[in-house]
């Protein structure tokens, strides 16, 4: 969704630092905030609210620190989706914020896969819609946004577009399996065929209760080696999720990992896109020899 509202901390459309334009941008978390920080560049001073590996974006708790932060920004940048519901809690006792909301953005239906930063059809949808919403509030340098927009593109995202066309063109159609739905925004784009229950991938996301059929199936799947790898969110590590990574190892399954948030927090999206796809890339040759 575009910008709905343009207020800002200081009174004014943009933060005068250093005699340039700055837009004030509270990113909920790092991921988008590394993003919304390329496209803004000097034009942008971003703060992400949620950074640390260890932090649950769907329970989170805004400190007086992030209220003061949401408050003061001129653009929020929100995942929606029922991803971070404290965002709008927090917006609606301060009211007037401009705010992107990643869910809109993207038209994804109530109850939908939330984990759009693992599609890059997404990113590039949201890195647009970040170049229209800074426009508007700073109009002076929309040309600047979009350079920035096409250097995010043709040069930070050269390697991340390079590797999931090289995934494409050697493992298109095998089967793997995953812990969680993060990987289900990710296996369609490197044309991988997901086989674990989605049912079983939102459960874990969520934290609910998995099923037996789908334990079963699972186990199954990993028995009989009907999937070749095996991919798993190394910050949420459940019971379920540790038997099947022993699992995997003593059927020597190769596993590779993801994560919910930066890793290091100190990473771009890029960077860390690039390490896991990697990771993904060396467990497919290791299972499949080439």
């Amino acid at each position: 969704m575009a910008l709905t509202a343009c207020s800002t901390a200081a009174g004014g459309t943009t933060s005068p630092v250093g005699g340039n334009r700055v837009i004030q941008v509270a990113a909920a978390e790092d991921f988008w905030g590394s993003i919304a920080a390329q496209i803004g560049g000097r034009h942008a001073h971003v703060i992400s609210i949620i950074t640390s590996p260890t932090a649950d974006p769907h329970i989170y708790e805004p400190t007086a620190a992030d209220a003061r932060t949401l408050a003061q920004a001129q653009v929020v940048l929100e995942n929606g989706v029922g991803y971070d519901p404290w965002v709008a809690r927090q917006l609606a006792t301060n009211g007037g914020q401009a705010v992107l909301d990643v869910g809109q953005v993207v038209r994804v239906p109530a109850g939908g896969n939330p984990h759009r930063w693992y599609n890059p059809a997404d990113v590039q949808a949201v890195a647009g819609t970040l170049v229209a919403d800074f426009s508007r509030v700073d109009p002076t340098d929309r040309a600047y946004f979009k350079a920035q927009q096409a250097h995010f593109n043709d040069v930070a995202l050269r390697r991340y577009h390079a590797l999931i066309s090289a995934i494409r063109n050697r493992y298109a159609g095998t089967p793997v399996g995953a812990s969680e739905s993060i990987f289900a925004m990710l296996a369609p784009a490197l044309r991988l065929k997901l086989i674990t229950p989605y049912s079983f991938l939102k459960a874990i996301s969520e934290g609910t209760e998995v099923t037996a059929a789908d334990k079963l199936t699972i186990d199954r799947q990993i028995r009989n080696h009907l999937i070749k790898i095996y991919v798993y969110n190394s910050q949420n590590i459940t019971h379920d999720v540790q038997v099947q990574l022993a699992e995997a190892k003593a059927h020597h399954i190769p596993t590779a990992t993801i994560t919910e948030t930066l890793v290091p927090p100190t990473s771009t999206y890029q960077a860390w896109q690039v390490r896991q796809l990697q990771g993904i890339e060396a467990a497919l040759a290791k299972a499949t020899g080439h």
